[in-house]
């Protein structure tokens, strides 16, 4: 909870937070604390290496620890020319984040890539790197002890790290916490004259004194205890402090207030309050409160503003509000004892089908023409593919145009991801959970291309991995795992794409799927071609070939023959290569397929050439620059016309080499790739 400052006009605006108030000493401890000597200096020791100063804010939930350090890095962020970085390290539930998750988001914040599937040390080790030389301050909110700390420093003297956390961080060495108690009665008084205007404070300052007393200075507590007294004009200061001192007292400060608000509460609000704990990540928006609550999104939205007004909620970015940590463990508490757990099921399973309503939605707005219906593309076999057009959707969920559909994908990517990680730990909902990942994936494919969502989209994969596993759904997780092998590859860790692969084809083959033991079987070969085993790169394909025969699918047949003509080409077994690339031409010609049969005719006068054949290359390569013209790819044909030249300058015909070179350039013209098509003839 955000410690609050004076508004002597009159009570605040719940949307604009009032700035900063107290915690003066608090400031000038950890100012002072920068430039405080360091214990290896004071015993003469030399650190082995320079590290961030870290300062350290200590205190309960709700006690304004968070406040404190943001009011800090605002004042000290000029002498940090590199820049603030923020990160949160223990989610409202009460989860830690793991070290690898937040060095993905800071990276991602510096604007470095983060490779997909890259581990916690190489993440943590590439964010030390990023920071080297940068002089910035890091602020990790509420960290759960030293072990997620630790990681994420920098290797820079230069650098400041501010965190929170409820006590000391035992293991970082040198760090003196700052630990809060409440504010003293001068600032709480203050801070209550903020919420609601100094005319009540002014006829009662006893009163105001009292209260904040009772509310032991605690900001989070006086928020609450303001925004009650905000909402109740005619209430004086006097009362709201009787009802406090007339609770018991072993519930403290916090939960006390907490309780005199809730009470104050219409049965229907009080009951969305109980479920918004189990909005992901925290937070909260009219959909998720009114799939939550089952009531309209308008209803919602209503509540939410009040729930802001009254400090149950703050305000956030894009229309959403963030449930305040220290509230998180009453609220649960609550909904334990209130709600039947079959009635937080279903709350839960109609926020996650809200969920996969919107990204339908997102999708359909970013990619129109897609593919519809199951199958196509749909990253879970047996999983419906998310955006069908069989019917719009409510005017509540739609969105204007693809740019809105695309910054609201960016902007509650990280709550659509916590939804997902949490839809999969329930265990209860793993259909719904699959279908929102569905949708997740595709949506963010469409949105920001497969290669820059790779590393979203593996933890993604990951995550239908988990259900897989756990239910024994043998298509889904051959899915999965050649998803991740994949992306895998596409990083350079063969090997680990193999293993994937490897595990794919087995699951495949439990599941009776050919599709899935086929594509297996040619992604296990194309990992032994990477790591330049032809052998094995040969007899995996050979065997991906022989399922295609089996199955007659033609297009597959060619791809696959292609692909062998290419290792064998690769091992100088030339014969083989023809062979397999004739037969390639031959299945693109049956399937009409006029681009493909151009390149496997370039790709027979390439190993002609290697053959020591330049005759029958000529021949082949003449071909295939006809099929080439009558496909339109201008590339190709250029390509084709300079290996053309170079046969026939090795015939000893310099003239006709020419003028194909000339072609060449003419058809190249301008093209950017000009120069890497006239390298690769050379």
């Amino acid at each position: 909870m955000t410690d609050e400052a004076l508004d002597t006009n009159g009570p605040a605006d719940a949307a604009t937070p009032p700035a900063f108030v107290g915690r003066r000493r608090e400031l000038k401890e950890l100012r002072d604390d920068i430039a405080r000597t360091g214990l290896d200096t004071l015993s003469g020791r030399k650190a082995k290496a320079p590290r961030a100063r870290v300062l350290l804010v200590a205190g309960r939930p709700g006690s304004g620890r968070t406040a404190l350090a943001e009011e800090f890095a605002r004042q000290t962020a000029p002498d940090y020319p590199g820049g603030l970085l923020r990160a949160r390290l223990t989610t409202p539930g009460g989860e830690r984040v793991p070290a690898e998750r937040t060095a993905r988001e800071l990276l991602e914040a510096l604007g470095e890539p983060t490779p997909p599937g890259a581990d916690g040390d190489e993440l943590t080790s590439a964010l030390r790197a990023a920071l080297a030389g940068r002089r910035v301050l890091l602020l990790l909110d509420d960290a759960a002890d030293a072990e997620q700390v630790d990681p994420l420093l920098p290797d820079d003297g230069d650098c400041l790290v501010v965190a929170t956390a409820e006590g000391p961080l035992t293991g970082i060495p040198d760090v003196r916490p700052c630990t809060l108690g409440g504010l003293d009665t001068p600032a709480a008084v203050e801070f209550l004259t903020a919420r609601i205007g100094s005319v009540r404070v002014t006829v009662d300052p006893r009163a105001a004194e009292t209260l904040a007393e009772e509310c032991a200075g605690q900001p989070a507590a006086l928020a609450l205890a303001g925004g009650w007294l905000a909402a109740h004009p005619k209430a004086s200061v006097a009362d709201v402090a009787k009802q406090l001192h007339d609770m018991p007292a072993e519930r403290g400060a916090l939960a006390r207030t907490f309780r005199l608000v809730y009470a104050s509460l219409p049965a229907p609000a009080q009951r969305t309050l109980r479920l918004l704990p189990l909005a992901p990540a925290g937070a909260v928006d009219a959909h998720t409160a009114s799939a939550l609550a089952g009531c309209s999104v308008a209803a919602a939205q209503s509540t939410l503003e009040d729930f802001a007004a009254l400090a149950l909620v703050r305000p956030a970015a894009d229309g959403r509000y963030l449930l305040p940590g220290c509230l998180v463990p009453l609220l649960r508490a609550l909904l334990e004892t209130k709600e039947r757990p079959a009635e937080v099921q279903l709350a839960r399973a109609r926020m996650l089908e809200r969920t996969v309503r919107l990204l339908q939605s997102c999708l359909a707005v970013i990619e129109p023409d897609g593919d519809e219906g199951e199958g196509a593309g749909s990253p879970l076999p047996g999983v419906p593919a998310p955006g069908g057009r069989s019917a719009a959707p409510p005017r509540a969920l739609r969105f204007p145009d693809a740019r809105a559909a695309g910054a609201w994908l960016d902007g509650r990517l990280p709550v659509l991801t916590a939804a997902a990680r949490l839809a999969v730990a329930d265990g209860e909902l793993d259909t719904l959970a699959r279908r929102l990942v569905a949708a997740l994936v595709r949506a963010l494919a469409a949105h920001r291309g497969t290669e820059a969502a790779a590393p979203e989209l593996y933890g993604l994969h990951g995550l239908v991995l988990d259900v897989a596993e756990r239910r024994g759904l043998h298509r889904e997780r051959a899915a999965a795992l050649l998803n991740l092998g994949d992306l895998d590859h596409g990083t350079g860790r063969t090997r680990a794409a193999l293993d994937r692969y490897r595990a794919a084809l087995d699951a495949g083959r439990a599941a009776n799927d050919p599709y899935a033991t086929g594509r297996a079987m040619e992604s296990v070969g194309g990992a032994y071609q990477e790591l330049g085993d032809w052998h094995r790169a040969a007899d995996w394909f050979g065997r991906a070939l022989a399922q295609s025969l089996s199955r007659g699918e033609r297009a597959d047949e060619a791809r696959l023959n292609g692909r062998l003509g290419s290792v064998h080409t690769y091992a100088g077994r030339y014969g083989e290569a023809l062979r397999c690339w004739r037969s390639a031409a031959a299945g693109y010609r049956k399937l009409a397929d006029v681009p493909g049969r151009a390149r496997a005719l370039s790709e027979m006068a390439r190993v002609q050439e290697y053959a020591g054949r330049p005759e029958e290359s000529l021949h082949t390569c003449r071909a295939a620059i006809d099929l080439a013209r009558e496909a339109g790819d201008q590339r190709l044909q250029a390509a084709l016309e300079l290996r053309l030249a170079d046969t026939l300058d090795r015939l000893g015909d310099p003239a006709a080499a020419r003028l194909h070179r000339a072609a060449a350039d003419r058809l190249l013209g301008d093209d950017p790739a000009a120069c890497e098509i006239r390298s690769a003839s050379g």
